[in-house]
C-alpha cells in the first residue's frame, strides 16, 4: 500500500514539479514568458482589487511573483511526494493565490469560448484543492503507528 500511495504522490505533483522546471530554466532578468503572459492578467487584478477594496494595491515586481510560485511549486511538490503536510499546505497556497489570476473567467461574457476555457481550467484547479484537503483530512485522521508494547513477565524465583 505505501509504495501505491508514492506513485499517486508522485503522479499527482508531477505537473506541478514540470511546470516549475519549466519555469525555473526560463526564468530571465525580466522573469520570463511566465511574467509576460501574466503581466496583463495580474494588472487586471490588481485593478478589481483595488477597486472593491478602496485602497491601492502596492506595486508588486511580476518577477518575484513567478520566482515565489516556482518556489510554492517545486518545494510543495517535493514535500508532498515525501508525504509532508507542510508540502499539501504550500500547493494549496499556490493554487488559492495563482488560479484566480491565471484563469480569469469572471472577465468574460459565459459565452464566449475563452470563459468556457478558463472556466474549465480554474474548476480543474478547484478539484486540485479538493484532492489536497482530503490528502490533509486522511492525514491528520489517521492515528500514528505506535510501538508494540512488551508484556511483562513476572519473575519467578
Amino acid at each position: 500500500m505505501g509504495f501505491v500511495s508514492f506513485v499517486g504522490r508522485v503522479l499527482f505533483v508531477a505537473a506541478f514539479l514540470l511546470s516549475a522546471y519549466q519555469e525555473f530554466n526560463e526564468f530571465g532578468a525580466d522573469g520570463g514568458p511566465a511574467a509576460k503572459a501574466l503581466q496583463p492578467k495580474f494588472n487586471v487584478f490588481v485593478k478589481n482589487i483595488s477597486a472593491h477594496l478602496g485602497v491601492a494595491v502596492p506595486h508588486i515586481e511580476l518577477k518575484h511573483v513567478i520566482a515565489a510560485t516556482i518556489a510554492l511549486k517545486g518545494l510543495g511538490s517535493l514535500l508532498f511526494i515525501l508525504t509532508s503536510s507542510l508540502g499539501a499546505y504550500l500547493l494549496l497556497l499556490y493554487l488559492a493565490l495563482i488560479s484566480p489570476i491565471v484563469h480569469d473567467f469572471y472577465n468574460y461574457d459565459t459565452g464566449k469560448e475563452e470563459f468556457a476555457r478558463l472556466f474549465a481550467k480554474f474548476t480543474q484547479d478547484v478539484a486540485l484543492v479538493g484532492a489536497l484537503l482530503v490528502f490533509l483530512g486522511m492525514k491528520n485522521s489517521t492515528p500514528k503507528r505506535q510501538g508494540k508494547k512488551k508484556a511483562h513477565k513476572a519473575k519467578t524465583n
